[in-house]
Order: C-alpha cells, then sequence, then structure tokens
C-alpha cells in the first residue's frame, strides 16, 4: 500500500506562537520534524501542510515538500484531509508539526498497523511509567482489546484500579508529586499504579477514504466533551487499531518543551 506523510502545521499558537520556526540545535522545529519523517521506509513521500506563506517558504528552503491549505480548518484532520482529496494513495498519516523526536520506525510502525484490513486507523501507544501521567489531564489514555481495536481514549485515569487507587491521598500526591515521605505511596504501590495503563502517542494513520468520509463528519458527542478527534471515529463506528511502540515523545507547546528536547538531543549526541 502507498503511503504519504503529511504534517498539518500552523503559525498560530496560543501558548508559543510561531512555533514551528522556533530553532532548535539552529534548525526550524518543522524540518527536525521533516527531517525524521524523510527517513521512514514505508512512507513514499513527506508534505508539510499549512496556512502560513512564511513555513511554506521556510519548507522550500530547505529543501522541503509544501502545500498551502485553508486557514479555516479547525483541526490538523481536516488539513490533511485537504491534502487527501488531491493525492492518489492508500495510506494518509498525520505527523504533529510539533513532534521533533518523531523517529521513522515510528511511522513505519503506524502505517504496518493497517495491513489488518479491519483496521480503518492506526495509531501508537506506550505503557505510561511516571505515576504523574496517569492522573493528568494532558495525557491521553488508551483501553484496548487483545488484539488491540480501541474501545476509548480519555483524559481520565483508565482502566480505574477501583481496589489499588481508592484511598485520594494516592491520586493527589501521585498527581502532585508528594514530598511528604508519611503520605507518599511506597515503591511497590507505585509500581503497581501503572499496571495496564497505556499513552496514547499522537500519530496517526488512515485509510484515505476513511479520513475524507471522517472529515464531513460534525463533531461528535464525545470528542466534544473530552475534546479528543479520534472519538469521532469510534462514535461513528470506525475501528482503531493500536500498536505498542518503545520510544517516547515530547510534544513541544511551549517554550519551556523546546528547551527541555534541546537538552535530550545534547545527552543523546
Amino acid at each position: 500500500m502507498s503511503a504519504i506523510v503529511v504534517i498539518p502545521t500552523r503559525y498560530a499558537s496560543t501558548r508559543f506562537p510561531g512555533k514551528p520556526l522556533a530553532l532548535l540545535k539552529g534548525l526550524p522545529l518543522i524540518q527536525h520534524v521533516y527531517q525524521n519523517s524523510l527517513r521512514a521506509r514505508r512512507a513514499g513521500e513527506v508534505i508539510v501542510a499549512t496556512d502560513s506563506e512564511t513555513i511554506f517558504e521556510t519548507v522550500l528552503s530547505f529543501g522541503g515538500k509544501a502545500v498551502m491549505t485553508s486557514a479555516d480548518h479547525q483541526s490538523g484532520t481536516d488539513r490533511i484531509a485537504e491534502v487527501a482529496a488531491s493525492m492518489n494513495c492508500d495510506i494518509m498519516v498525520n505527523v504533529q508539526g510539533d513532534e521533533p523526536l518523531i523517529r521513522p520506525e515510528m511511522i513505519d510502525a503506524v502505517i504496518s498497523v493497517l495491513d489488518d484490513s479491519r483496521a480503518s486507523l492506526g495509531t501508537l501507544v506506550i505503557p505510561i511509567r511516571d505515576n504523574r501521567e496517569i492522573f493528568d489531564p494532558n495525557v491521553v489514555k488508551v483501553v484496548f482489546d487483545s488484539e488491540g481495536f480501541a474501545w476509548y481514549f480519555s483524559r481520565a485515569p483508565i482502566p480505574y484500579h477501583r481496589d489499588e487507587w481508592k484511598d485520594p491521598l494516592v491520586m493527589r500526591y501521585e498527581v502532585q508529586g508528594a514530598t511528604d515521605k508519611e503520605h507518599e505511596p511506597s515503591a511497590n504501590h507505585s509500581s503497581r499504579v501503572t499496571r495496564h495503563c497505556f499513552k496514547h502517542i499522537g500519530i496517526y494513520s488512515y485509510r484515505r477514504d476513511i479520513l475524507l468520509k471522517l472529515s464531513s463528519l460534525p463533531q461528535s458527542r464525545l470528542e466534544t466533551i473530552e475534546k479528543l478527534e479520534q472519538l469521532r471515529a469510534i462514535e461513528n463506528g470506525f475501528r482503531i487499531k493500536v500498536s505498542e511502540t518503545s520510544y517516547e515523545t515530547i510534544g513541544v507547546d511551549t517554550p519551556e518543551d523546546l528547551e527541555r528536547v534541546e537538552q535530550c538531543l545534547n545527552s543523546s549526541s
């Protein structure tokens, strides 16, 4: 199956305006995402989809491919769908433009998920190891069946370990980072807290026809409540299959996140 990676990128950002052009180790953030995506073996092409002429020109300046898209899109999915409408391929891959640590192996893995003909969409998950992430609404959790098909995505802690999490002090101290040793959960308890909890990694593969259908549908009830686009697919009967990855990423939402990524790259070089 032919696959194309599309990186939806916009200039405007409430917390970090101009984020795609921020320099990371001397290169624009978007260039890191693009070049890492280009190394994926199963993707035939990588395209940046943007509503910013500045980003468009920047991508062209480092030899990348870019297309201008409407400024009216409400989501990255809609922006990718605009590109998909004019492309001839089987699979579209959504790589976030603020993921400079994305690895080509992750892109190949999310494409491979759609080797299963029952799957309409593919995405990645990773076991949660930091207890604070379980109760962090900014970290999306997912539960899935024995074959890897997602049942639900949520900002809430799922599955909820009723017997092990019944003490509200555990939740409080895991979220805030307990400093009171008298109340801090034990190491043994902490290791149990993360059992069977998976974090969603926000990279998607779509069958092209499914992507076009999804983008034409209105926001669903649960999507509106949780502010998670993937719930539109589940509510409309499209099956999302997950694949477990061992690779962690750091999304850049703030200048502080950019510093974290720079430190990560410096330590690995």
